[in-house]
């Protein structure tokens, strides 16, 4: 094992520099342009206006690893990383981040080194190295260079090693972009065939929902020991999931009493996040197949039931996730945001052709089956990369 600090030394210090009024300022990285699967993302870079002298060998380097000093969240701990494979002498880094640059490449090989930093990263060993400040996490940098052990292979096989979990990643990524074409082409069959429902070109008629169907509030469990146990949809099982084909992989609880039957859910219904404290989540839904398995949802939740056959769920779900849509639902309230049935009963839904709305039914339908064999793919390739690196970096 060697220490990072023999291999990096320590890490550079990054620049912020003042405001860029005149766009003639440098680009700089940072926490935000970095994403988990530790790639940047370009598409939100800044430019700031920085005068400090000497700040060239602070132009990022192809190879080099950005490691974030600041930021985090109690979920998310600090001290991601990512690695630089662009132009040279063109991006700066922001005072938030810094950098690790391999001092001797005939032995380290950087890509190797990122590897064990971000493996690392993914079993959380950066926590024990992090200081809480109000609203931010901060690095002890310096103690964790010190501390960090990296294995040490010939240089040879840390080339090999990088090569396998590069490929690896490229395919993890490969999924992960074909899983959203299959989403946007969903988006884009959708509009093909109803328009947008803010102008509803085609003219269809509409109905209020809670004409065709009704709702109910999710009950605020008191939970107990007395042997009824179930499963239980709540706002953290919604993520970006339009349809739950099964719930037995949901969170169980324990109650005292059963709930009433209008508490469980059934195949078809319609879940919305009613209340929560980040706005953006208030309106979210979801379509619940429960199918045998006995199901509940819970009080920061309401549940939609359609109570005739004018209109398809899988349409009415995708209708109600548009833009449009989640506009009309932004939750009221101050602090915790709040969806209410009023707010719902104000929703005028465009009902076209039942066979156009089973027309694109069964589309979704085709794209949800080629999703899930690349979804299945994606966690074994997953699955494959951690298992590697646990191997490569214990």
């Amino acid at each position: 094992m060697a220490r990072l600090e023999t291999i990096t030394g320590k890490a550079i210090s990054g620049e912020w520099g003042d405001d860029d009024r005149f766009g003639t300022g440098i680009p700089v990285l940072r926490t935000t342009n970095f994403t988990n699967d530790g790639v940047l993302n370009f598409t939100n870079v800044v430019t700031r206006t920085i005068t400090k002298k000497n700040v060239s060998d602070k132009y990022l380097r192809s190879g080099d690893i950005i490691i974030e000093k600041s930021g985090g969240s109690d979920k998310q701990p600090v001290g991601r990383v990512v690695y630089y494979s662009g132009k040279p002498d063109t991006y700066l880094f922001n005072n938030f981040t810094g950098v690790l640059r391999v001092i001797d490449s005939s032995c380290w090989d950087s890509k190797y080194l990122f590897y064990a930093l971000y493996a690392n990263y993914l079993k959380g060993g950066t926590r024990k190295y992090q200081n809480q400040t109000t609203g931010l996490h901060n690095l002890k940098t310096d103690q964790y260079i010190k501390e960090f052990e990296v294995p040490e292979y010939s240089i040879q096989e840390q080339k090999q090693i990088a090569v396998i979990l590069d490929k690896i990643s490229r395919l993890i990524v490969l999924r992960k972009q074909q899983l959203a074409k299959l989403d946007e082409l969903v988006k884009a069959r959708f509009a093909e065939l109803f328009g947008d429902p803010a102008g509803n070109p085609f003219g269809w008629p509409s109905r209020p929902l809670l004409e065709m169907g009704y709702c109910k509030n999710g009950l605020n469990f008191h939970t107990g020991d007395r042997g009824i146990k179930m499963h239980c949809l709540g706002v953290g099982d919604f993520r970006d999931n339009s349809v739950i084909d099964g719930t037995d992989h949901l969170p169980m609880i324990s109650l005292n009493e059963a709930p009433p039957e209008e508490s469980m859910l059934r195949d078809g219904d319609i879940v919305f996040v009613r209340s929560n404290g980040n706005k953006a989540l208030v309106g979210r839904c979801l379509a619940v197949y429960p199918r045998e398995t006995p199901t509940t949802y819970s009080g920061f939740c309401i549940r939609y039931r359609l109570t005739g056959v004018e209109v398809n769920t899988i349409y009415l779900l995708h209708i109600l996730k548009t833009g449009f849509m989640r506009e009309k639902m932004a939750g009221r309230g101050a602090n915790i945001q709040n969806l209410n049935q009023q707010i719902l009963a104000a929703l005028d839904i465009p009902v076209p052709p039942m066979e156009l709305q089973q027309q694109f039914a069964a589309f979704v339908e085709q794209a949800g089956q080629a999703k899930a064999l690349i979804q299945k793919s994606l966690d074994r390739l997953e699955t494959l990369k951690k298992s590697l690196m646990q191997e490569y970096f214990a």
